[in-house]
């Protein structure tokens, strides 16, 4: 399976590109919103990890692009963030957004919540 991590830091892409492949997935990676859509329409990837505060895009723009592509819009999102209000998190979720997941985070649990969302996708 092939996952799209999309955040502004090179530290967290790391961690994440690191958790990822040593669990098997097959990752692609974005340093901001704008070539995250890019990456989504040039390499379909099965699910999605974002960054909430990115540049040229920020995620919940990515998961809108995502979501009116029927192309695109079908994988299951976690979205990474320094800030989970409320508001944030019902926004997300209203959006389409299965896994919310505040910064500083877990890698197993980002693995853990990801696969859960995968599953939910497949029916599994």
């Amino acid at each position: 399976m092939k996952i799209l991590i999309a955040d502004d830091s090179p530290t967290i892409r790391r961690l994440v590109v690191a958790r990822l492949e040593a669990d098997g997935y097959e990752v692609v990676e974005a340093e901001d919103g704008q070539e995250a859509v890019a990456l989504a329409r040039s390499e379909h990837p099965d699910a999605y990890v974002l960054d909430k505060i990115m540049p040229k895009l920020d995620g919940f723009e990515v998961v809108q692009a995502l979501r009116e592509d029927p192309q695109l819009g079908a994988g299951p999102i976690v979205m990474l963030t320094d800030r989970s209000s409320e508001e944030d998190v019902l926004r997300g979720l209203e959006l389409g957004v299965e896994e919310y997941m505040p910064k500083p985070f877990s890698p197993h649990e980002l693995t853990a919540r990801l696969r859960r969302a995968l599953a939910r996708g497949s029916g599994s």
